[in-house]
């Protein structure tokens, strides 16, 4: 009777995994062909703009970021912050279905922004650089893509400041803040980590620890909170203010805002082993599953204080990156079968209820992201970063099952 029991359970999970993994093919089938739809339209969008870059002398489109209020596509130069998204997603489908068309392309988007890794006018020198190349590297093992990374980490450094122990995030708004660093900026300091294992220059490693731990001091509130934007005073190293540019309020939390962050501690205990950034990571895990305003299907509101709720727009991005740290987080932590189980409720969620139907939206992959609600700009619409952060997602699920390592 026991072993007829075994046996019964053993089939139950083999037949879960099994439909799992039907469901994941079928997935990045329809991935596949949304991306196709998507590069067609990237095509024609590059054609017309071609005569315009010449005649008004404008910066070459490289990479499709969202959809215009009319439903164009709307594209990116290289300088954009979201140029590397695109160019991971096809890495993402090349390591899925290794097909060779997929590399091929995705070799040639991320060769459209190889010179950001000179720009060191923007710390999103990460989210460009390692989400391409970095995800080139490690499928292909290319060596000028190592290369790509250490120039773009050394780039980068530039806009640290010892005083204050962080990167400096933003240039534009001189009137506003003295030297503003953004809780996104969690999200590119995988690049300096990445580039101290490459060269052996422990410098970067050095500038992203005291970033991480700056910001977990002044970033955070009592109840693990984050503030977009803390700004420091360049001369005494101490803070000046702290308040939001994307989010409702100063005092509010953003929803993407708390997604970076949750990414970017889990990312940093991997790189250090440093328990605190493991402790940050699940009180701001704690922070977003608790919320009284986090919808059941645990995509949020594009700010856990909008006024509005429950008539506020979602954001798919935020849920995107919350599923894919989910994954990661659950490997790490104590409550780690509790972390795979969000994930994967995020990820269902994403799957069922936000994916754009084949051929639609321009062959974007996720539909009701927010950009940014207080300056009316991309509300409810997919976004790129969107469909990256899903893939990976769904590619860290896949590992999992497979009990296969995420990087």
């Amino acid at each position: 009777m026991i072993k007829k029991t075994v046996i019964i359970f053993l089939f139950v999970v083999a037949a879960q995994f099994s439909l799992s993994a039907q469901n994941l093919k079928t997935l990045f089938s329809d991935a596949e062909k949304q991306t196709t739809v998507l590069l067609k339209e990237v095509q024609n969008t590059q054609s017309a703009f071609t005569a315009d870059v010449k005649n008004n002398k404008k910066a070459e489109i490289v990479s499709p970021r969202t959809l215009t209020p009319d439903g164009k596509l709307s594209m990116v130069a290289a300088k954009d912050w979201t140029s590397g998204f695109f160019p991971g997603e096809l890495w993402f489908l090349y390591e899925y279905t290794h097909k060779k068309e997929w590399m091929e392309q995705a070799v040639t988007f991320s060769a459209k922004i190889e010179n950001e890794k000179l720009n060191a006018t923007t710390h999103d020198i990460g989210f460009k650089i390692y989400c391409s190349y970095g995800n080139g590297y490690r499928l292909i093992k290319n060596p000028a893509y190592r290369d790509v990374i250490i120039q773009s980490a050394k780039t980068l450094s530039k806009r640290f400041n010892s005083k204050i122990g962080c990167i400096r995030s933003w240039d534009h708004n001189t009137d506003k803040w003295a030297y503003p660093v953004i809780i996104d900026n969690m999200m590119n300091l995988e690049l300096l980590f990445e580039a101290t294992r490459f060269s052996g220059d422990s410098s970067f490693y050095k500038i992203a620890f005291s970033h991480a731990m700056t910001t977990m001091k002044n970033h955070f509130r009592s109840d693990y909170r984050s503030f977009h934007v803390v700004d420091y005073d360049t001369l005494t190293g101490k803070v000046i203010k702290k308040t939001t540019h994307q989010g409702f309020s100063n005092e509010s939390a953003w929803a993407r805002g708390q997604a970076w962050g949750l990414y970017g501690y889990t990312m940093c205990y991997r790189e250090t082993k440093n328990k605190a950034f493991l402790n940050q990571a699940e009180k701001i895990a704690n922070f977003i599953l608790k919320n009284p305003n986090l919808p059941k299907d645990l995509v949020p509101y594009w700010d856990f204080n909008a006024p509005g709720i429950p008539n506020e727009p979602r954001d798919v991005s935020a849920a995107s990156v919350m599923a894919s740290a989910f994954y990661e987080l659950s490997l790490y932590s104590s409550q780690g079968k509790y972390y795979r189980t969000v994930a994967d409720k995020i990820r269902t969620s994403l799957s069922s209820g936000y994916r754009s139907a084949i051929g639609e939206n321009k062959g974007f992959l996720l539909i009701h992201s927010t950009g940014s609600k207080p300056m009316n700009s991309e509300v409810d619409v997919p976004l790129n970063y969107a469909d990256y952060y899903y893939l990976e997602a769904l590619l860290r699920s896949k590992k999992l099952d497979e009990k296969k390592p995420l990087f």
